[in-house]
């Protein structure tokens, strides 16, 4: 799997530092070509000369010293590799990545790159836990960074606990599943394209403690995104407010309100292949969103509410060889609610469900839905898992899209 594959190392400073010499010698053996940067604070725990002589390249670590005139090495470098591996990757340079500070050679590498990288943490075990490194963690898993969680045992300042960084073998093994699942993926019908869902129930301010959303809880959702990464897609997911976590190492995107969301699937929409609206989108917001809390009087409330913008609808006006598919929820005439939407948001296909069946409403694992296109009811779908709907739906778009069974 590694035969000719290029790989960019990052070593940080810490004390598992010395691993990188036999991760680098095992990358080799396998058949990588590896390249190397260090952090200043790195070569304190080992020396550049190891490096340079286990990966036979020269191994950068000042992002002023170019090598090649011609060239502007950490961009050269950001383009060049087809994964990068930070081992070990430290507190420090985690929480540079989650907010994109570019201070030394590595740091601005990272924010060039455009290959899948992939971290392999070490650090005391109530640094690994700090709420400030769980956010950073989460934030870059969020936009598909892949983490090596680190083992569990005795640490180098002597506490016992999560915090090792994992062996080079098993790193070594990491990333040969890494390039076993792209080489496979390549193979997927969905392979290539980009694929934006949203999920989840938007939420319209009353007052800064106060909102309208809805009972969409994002799982159905989260099930389509799992579904077109599976079959190869690279996929975006745009949430809203939902009851679950999103999938990790899917590139997330967080938003509040209907405009947030209309503004962040419009920021990729002409980049993008298929869109998948699974979110609930509140149809009204108030007119006046009150700046403070606002405090109990009298005995009723009148509230104004406008017309949200028509995310779907909009996008349909809009779209030229994107395809498009919405979600219909509905307590009664199906398809006749189902068609009109369909045709009245420019959809290529309408998944509508019935959310007074049992099986079928928010909040559960399961789902029925009818699946219909421009000249009616494609096909039902049984009561099933969500996880499955997903697959279903996913593969059915992917047929589409090739032209088949149009």
């Amino acid at each position: 799997m590694l035969n000719g594959k290029k790989i960019l190392l990052g070593v940080t400073g810490g004390i598992a530092a010395f691993k990188a010499a036999s991760l680098c010698s095992m990358l080799v053996k396998q058949g990588a070509e590896v390249r190397v940067i260090m952090t200043e604070s790195a070569t304190k725990f080992i020396s550049e000369l190891t490096l340079q002589a286990l990966s036979k390249n020269a191994v950068y670590t000042d992002t002023f010293d170019e090598k090649k005139p011609e060239a502007i090495a950490h961009i050269e470098l950001a383009d060049w590799a087809d994964l990068v591996l930070v081992a070990p990757i430290t507190a420090n340079m985690i929480g540079k990545m989650a907010v994109g500070i570019g201070d030394d050679m590595l740091s601005t590498t990272l924010l060039a790159v455009t290959a899948p990288i992939m971290l392999a943490p070490a650090m005391n075990v109530h640094m690994y836990t700090h709420p400030a490194v769980s956010r950073n963690m989460a934030e870059l898993r969020s936009r598909g960074v892949h983490m090596i969680e680190p083992g569990v045992g005795l640490l180098a300042c002597g506490y016992t606990g999560k915090g090792r960084m994992e062996e080079p073998e098993a790193i070594v093994e990491e990333v040969n599943q890494f390039f076993k699942r792209q080489s496979k993926r390549a193979d997927l019908p969905l392979a290539g394209k980009k694929v934006v869902v949203t999920a989840g129930g938007t939420i319209e301010r009353i007052d800064p403690v106060r909102y309208i959303t809805n009972d969409s809880s994002g799982k159905m959702g989260f099930a389509v995104a799992k579904a077109a990464q599976e079959l190869g897609a690279d996929v975006t997911l745009v949430v809203a407010r939902t009851q679950v976590a999103p999938p990790l190492n899917i590139n997330t995107v967080y938003v509040e309100s209907a405009m947030e969301m209309y503004e962040a699937v419009a920021n990729v929409w002409q980049d993008t292949d298929i869109l998948v609206k699974a979110a609930a989108v509140a149809d009204y917001r108030p007119k006046s969103p009150a700046q403070h809390k606002i405090k109990k009087s009298g005995d009723a409330l009148q509230l104004e509410l406008v017309k949200n913008i028509d995310i779907l609808q909009t996008l349909g006006q809009q779209k030229t060889s994107q395809f498009l598919i919405g979600f219909a929820a509905e307590t009664e005439n199906l398809e006749q609610y189902a068609m009109d939407k369909l045709q009245r948001k420019n959809c290529d296909l309408l998944i509508a469900n019935d959310v007074t069946q049992a099986g079928a409403g928010f909040g559960i694992d399961t789902n029925i839905v009818n699946i219909y296109d421009a000249q009616g009811l494609v096909k039902s779908l049984p009561m099933m898992t969500k996880e499955e709907m997903g697959l279903h739906i996913m593969e059915l778009a992917a047929e589409r899209l090739a032209g088949v069974g149009k």
